[in-house]
């Protein structure tokens, strides 16, 4: 994603080590501005180089993948996120899905647990929002520093305000 910035020269090992302390471990604020800022790294040779996590200016130029049932450790449990979608490697969505039938408030109940549980630590920090659906019902809310909140779950509308309920009307 940076290669242009690099010019040529991969990070080292050492760099590498750099960033990844420099962006982990941080709260879901911070890491949204590390997200939206280019970041200054000192390279091994002493020159310095300005580098960026996502693209917010042509946003089609990130690259997007999707990870299935992510197991993380939190201080209590071991946890498993259902679907999760990284951008340019980092965590930023976490879906959490129920059977057809299942009340949905289960999905957000669970995503409540493993912030207790502080499951989203490291890199999981720049999850930005969260997705639950049963199939039928399908909600999104932001991650939030302190607590989450069910009363701010909100279904996904298109400019008309028509609502999009079921999870495949939602990911279309």
């Amino acid at each position: 994603f940076n290669r242009r910035v690099l010019n040529g020269t991969p990070l080292s090992d050492d760099e590498f080590r750099a960033v990844r302390a420099h962006i982990s471990n941080r709260g879901v604020f911070e890491s949204a501005k590390i997200l939206r800022d280019a970041q200054l790294l000192t390279r091994d040779d002493g020159s310095v180089i300005h580098y960026s996590l996502f693209n917010t200016k042509e946003w089609c130029k990130n690259r997007f993948q999707v990870a299935q049932q992510v197991k993380t450790t939190g201080d209590k449990w071991n946890n498993r996120y259902d679907v999760t979608l990284l951008i340019n490697g980092l965590p930023l969505i976490q879906i959490e899905l129920k059977r057809n039938g299942v009340e949905i408030n289960e999905a957000f109940n669970q995503i409540c647990r493993y912030k207790r549980d502080n499951a989203y630590k490291g890199l999981f920090n720049f999850i930005q929002f969260f997705i639950v659906s049963n199939g039928v019902h399908t909600r999104y809310f932001a991650n939030d520093e302190k607590e989450l909140s069910s009363s701010f779950a909100f279904k996904w509308t298109d400019e008309e305000n028509n609502q999009y309920k079921s999870l495949s009307d939602f990911t279309s």
